[in-house]
């Protein structure tokens, strides 16, 4: 007699889910470190690490401007009608300013550099694995962590701060502008408290949360492109992928960074 199928479980799709996803942390947290320890031993592909910081930073320029003058706009929009109720106009600049420095900027920043290059990684590494250019570069005896990965994540790591200093300034400027003609703020009493509100925690917060905004965004869309799998469809899901999963880890640990500079910074 025919011996019977043995039908799995939910329990063992459940469990080999689960053994997946600790594997797949388990490769991105080896391989975003070994990415990292590649900058203190020879060789570093500086070439290679300026280009990438000419597409990050100069290609983001026009989107950072867009949103910053947008967002620095509607932030005063929104808050005009309170501060004319109570008659503190003057806090607007202090308002936008700790807004922006200490969360939008960093937090909206991220986002929009996630949709525009970790798509582009992602996409850009898993052509050259399904092409198997990577598999050629092992075969001639270059790493293409060292090669590939490393360069990104130098280039991200330094342009997201820059790109969230540029747009803290033009929204600071979007809502001086916004200010100037609807509560008919003069310029030195914008910016005086606008620079003012802000002290060293703020800035600390500021400069800390892109850094490590730069460095999830360059390791999750290397991860997604090297690990591509399925020809060219494989890239397609890898570049939805890497968007999706470094903007939704942006935003989650920027929760936790929020929460622990801010008990740092109010002891």
């Amino acid at each position: 007699m025919p011996e019977p199928i043995e039908t799995p479980s939910l329990l063992s799709f459940a469990g080999d889910a689960l053994k997946r996803q600790v594997l797949a942390v388990q490769d991105y947290s080896l391989l975003s470190l070994q990415s990292v320890l590649n900058l203190f031993t020879p060789p570093v592909y500086w070439t290679d690490t300026m280009e990438q910081m000419d597409v990050i930073g100069v290609g983001s320029l026009s989107i950072i401007f867009a949103a910053a003058l947008s967002i620095g706009g509607v932030m005063v929009l929104q808050t005009a009608a309170q501060f004319e109720r109570f008659g503190e106009t003057a806090l607007t600049g202090d308002a936008v300013s700790l807004a922006l420095v200490r969360e939008l900027g960093p937090a909206i920043t991220a986002l929009l550099v996630a949709g525009r290059n970790a798509s582009g990684i992602a996409s850009e590494l898993g052509s050259m694995v399904v092409t198997e250019q990577v598999d050629a570069m092992r075969a001639l005896g270059t790493d293409p962590i060292r090669k590939l990965m490393t360069p990104r994540v130098i280039a991200m790591v330094t342009m997201v701060p820059l790109l969230v200093a540029v747009f803290d300034f033009v929204g600071l400027i979007g809502g001086f502008i916004v200010a100037y003609f609807t509560l008919r703020l003069g310029a030195v009493q914008f910016w005086t408290r606008a620079i003012q509100a802000l002290e060293l925690g703020d800035l600390v917060q500021g400069g800390v949360k892109p850094i490590i905004f730069g460095l999830i965004i360059a390791t999750v869309g290397c991860y997604q492109g090297l690990r591509v799998k399925g020809g060219t469809q494989g890239v397609g899901r890898a570049t939805t992928t890497a968007v999706v999963i470094s903007s939704v880890f942006v935003l989650v640990v920027d929760f936790f960074l929020a929460r622990l500079l801010l008990f740092i910074f109010q002891k």
